[in-house]
């Protein structure tokens, strides 16, 4: 493999442009592909199989109406005034209509209308009349009211008991993340116009939400700290910026590609983000480790730039070709779930890692071999007196940890353990508008209708009812008789039928629970009903299944939880071979693992305090609690697992060089320490800003998803892997590289450290008018 790689590394430096016409070729069919067909993201989260899907995906095909996306809009009155006003009541009118004259908005009046033309003969206002009787007519005070208009209820409005608020609740022909590019916004756009002019204020619900901003003013920040973190450790504009350019040819090529497949391929804008995220921050490292190696040999062992570039990539890209497979292996765990939303995400991030490693062993080189000698320029060559004593301090900070190895174990143990406590209570679930800031309207609307309304007014929950027999119709009787069964089910809070297909053979009621959509009482009430459908089906003759979104996301929560465990064991089975080979060890893999799990526990602890408890929110520019969202624990999981790694590889590897050449266990711990230590703290500092940058991100999910990775980064890095790892080498010495014999013939070996190539190629003589080593 070094041997490969620094024949490559030679023949893209003495070639530059062939390399550089053939990247600049694939960046270009891209940017066309990007250019002249439109990019379809997702916000969906689907997971095939769950009940609550089952039953989404039934009504699509006998009840199309109820499967479209839902819309809610509330409206609040001008202070001292009441939607009753005559103005303000009129306004209202005029925002309502313009909402269901809007395209891809059902207009249920137009349905009504020829419902009521029909009078006794509508199997839908017979149905209608059934249902509303057996519900029963709430008896608070408190109970909202239909909206009146022209001697009838308008449909989907109803009035606050104070009268200070409207809630319109209405469907779209389409899922939200069908609707073409705009549509929500413009609908929202169309009531505001109407109901503004006098006062009358419209917040959306967070279910109305476009798909999110992937980047922003925050990732920009997270870039810029990465710009300053890579001039500081390598001292020149021209070294900085090629780590940038890579990551952002990286993300270009790899999320730009994953676009122009998204009118084939269903792509979920987190998937986007996490790709992105993971460009940036690898492709930053990667490049950083081999421009970082490849100065080291030409101020320390005087090469020129040409072998420098060879030689580094026949050593840190070794370690950096296995360290983007662990990435990529861990990613691809994803995949044995069997979820195709996950499924999605990796192959969309794997493949992004995919193209950043291939430009890293490709197009760097390529690059240096433009900029040449430029990469040490005189002004840094004079810093190397400077920076041998910045390595004679990290040597004596690694004798440090090594002399105290038992303290800095006992404290790289202790304080992950302890940020982990708060794991134990985390709950998952979906953002909802709790999740949102209070300046968000999605926020406002949420606290609106949960004052006025009830909490569970922000997630209404669907009961499909399906008749028995093949074509057999529901009767008004017997779907009274159903909603008397599930009036009776506690939590219960209201019931009305929402539709009836034509046929007469499916209806679905709209219930109302008494708790929010991330409650426990939801939770209990949807399993209640799940468990009471088989009895009622039974005595009822008909089949019932719950949906909606609070359902949807109580089943999602539910499987990724169950899924987990299969993961963890997944990835940590599969990276555990590939660091087996890599180090040639037994014990270095498992304290790689296991640390990690300390990292993972940490994080989840970190996370769960942070956005379910609302500790330290201030740091970040919160002010909202919520659950864990549901998709996190699996994806930072996979994501933190290949990272960490990387600074595993980066640190272990340059420890087995020196081992290799001949130092003592313990002497090539502290010379390994201080070889990469820099590297890992800039690759770590780079990682951390970037995700933090996300961190900033309106949209919750990504919102969590910046704060975990970011958060788990900077303790994987600086307690794990720069304290548990060298104080445990530390421990062991010589037994750190134990392997049994009969298993070192076996595995193949594979040469991360260059030792095959330093044989076969041995180093050329300094030139003399390059500085000798100083280190």
């Amino acid at each position: 493999m070094s041997v490969l790689l620094y024949r490559l590394g030679r023949f893209a430096y003495g070639k530059p442009w062939y390399v550089i016409g053939g990247w600049l070729a694939v960046m270009a069919s891209v940017v066309v592909l990007l250019a002249t067909q439109p990019v379809k993201l997702s916000n969906e989260v689907r997971i095939d199989g769950t009940p609550a899907q089952e039953v989404v995906d039934e009504l699509a095909d006998s009840l199309p109406e109820a499967s479209g996306g839902q819309g809610m809009l509330a409206f609040k009155a001008p202070p001292g005034s009441r939607i009753d006003d005559r103005e303000v009541r009129t306004a209202l009118l005029a925002a309502v209509d313009a909402v269901y004259r809007h395209d891809h908005v059902v207009d249920v009046r137009k349905v009504l209308a020829r419902e009521v033309a029909r009078g006794e003969n509508s199997p839908l206002l017979r149905a209608q009349a059934a249902v509303a009787q057996a519900a029963g007519t709430p008896s608070s005070d408190k109970a909202p009211v239909p909206l009146e208009a022209d001697g009838g209820p308008v449909p989907g409005v109803i009035v606050s008991a104070d009268r200070s608020t409207a809630l319109l609740q209405f469907q779209f022909d389409r899922q939200t993340f069908e609707l073409p590019s705009g549509t929500i916004d413009s609908t929202v756009g169309a009531a505001e116009r109407k109901a503004e002019p006098l006062g009358l204020e419209v917040l959306p619900s967070a279910a109305m939400m476009e798909i999110p901003e992937i980047v922003g003013i925050g990732e920009a920040v997270g870039v810029a700290v990465a710009a300053v973190v890579l001039l500081i450790t390598l001292g020149s504009t021209v070294a900085a910026g090629l780590p940038l350019a890579i990551a952002l040819i990286g993300v270009t090529v790899g999320v730009g590609g994953a676009f122009t497949l998204s009118t084939v391929f269903e792509i979920h804008s987190l998937a986007a983000v996490l790709a992105l995220m993971l460009g940036l921050a690898v492709g930053i490292d990667y490049a950083l480790f081999i421009v970082g190696r490849e100065r080291r040999l030409i101020l320390d062992d005087g090469l020129d730039a040409r072998e420098a570039t060879g030689r580094a990539l026949g050593t840190a890209g070794s370690a950096v070709f296995f360290a983007g497979s662990t990435v990529i292996i861990a990613l691809a765990g994803l995949l044995v779930i069997g979820i195709t939303l996950l499924s999605t995400m990796a192959v969309v991030a794997a493949a992004t890692v995919a193209v950043v490693v291939l430009l890293a062993l490709t197009l760097l080189p390529a690059l240096l071999g433009l900029v040449k000698e430029s990469i040490c320029p005189a002004r840094y060559k004079a810093r190397t007196r400077q920076e041998a004593v910045g390595h004679e301090r990290a040597l004596r900070w690694g004798a440090r940890l090594a002399h105290h190895r038992y303290a800095a174990l006992a404290a790289a143990i202790l304080i992950p353990a302890i940020l982990a406590v708060p794991a134990a209570d985390m709950k998952m679930g979906l953002p909802s508008g709790a999740s949102y800031n209070p300046d968000t309207a999605q926020r406002q609307s949420y606290e609106l209708v949960g004052d006025a309304y009830g909490p569970g007014h922000n997630g209404p929950l669907l009961v499909a009812v399906s008749s028995g027999a093949d074509g057999q119709r529901l009767t008004p009787r017997t779907l009274a008789a159903v909603t008397s069964d599930l009036r009776g089910v506690e939590g219960v809070t209201s019931l009305s039928l929402a539709g009836i297909n034509k046929s007469g053979t499916t209806a679905v009621l709209s219930l109302v629970p008494a708790g929010g959509p991330n409650d426990d009482a939801t939770k209990e009430l949807v399993t209640a009903v799940r468990d009471k459908s088989a009895h009622i089906s039974e005595t009822r003759g008909t089949t019932i299944g719950i949906t909606g979104f609070t359902a949807l996301a109580i089943d999602v929560s539910d499987r990724l939880a169950d899924a987990l465990p299969l993961y963890v064991i997944t990835v940590l089975g599969l990276s555990l071979i590939v660091l087996l080979l890599v180090f040639r060890s037994v014990l270095v893999p498992v304290t790689a693992t296991l640390g990690f799990l300390l990292s993972i526990g940490a994080t989840f602890g970190l996370t769960t305090a942070v956005f379910q408890w609302g500790r330290l929110q201030s740091l970040i520019g919160l002010d909202a609690t919520a659950p864990v969202v549901s998709l996190l624990p699996i994806i930072v999981t996979g994501v933190l697992y290949g990272l960490a790694m990387d600074y595993q590889m980066f640190l272990v590897t340059s420890m087995r060089e020196a081992h290799i050449h001949g130092a003592t266990a313990l002497d090539a711990t502290v010379t390994g320490f201080a070889r990469a230590g820099s590297v890992v703290v800039a690759a770590a500092t780079i990682m951390v800003s970037v995700f933090a940058g996300f961190v900033f991100n309106p949209q919750p999910m990504i919102k969590q998803a910046g704060f975990a990775l970011a958060a788990g980064i900077l303790i994987d890095a600086f307690v794990i892997r720069m304290t548990l790892i060298p104080a445990t080498m530390a421990l062991a010495r010589e037994k750190a590289w134990w392997i049994p014999a009969r298993l070192d013939r076996l595995l193949p070996d594979l040469d991360v450290e260059g030792d095959k190539l330093a044989q076969k190629i041995p180093l050329p003589r300094p030139h003399p008018a390059q500085p000798q080593s100083i280190g």
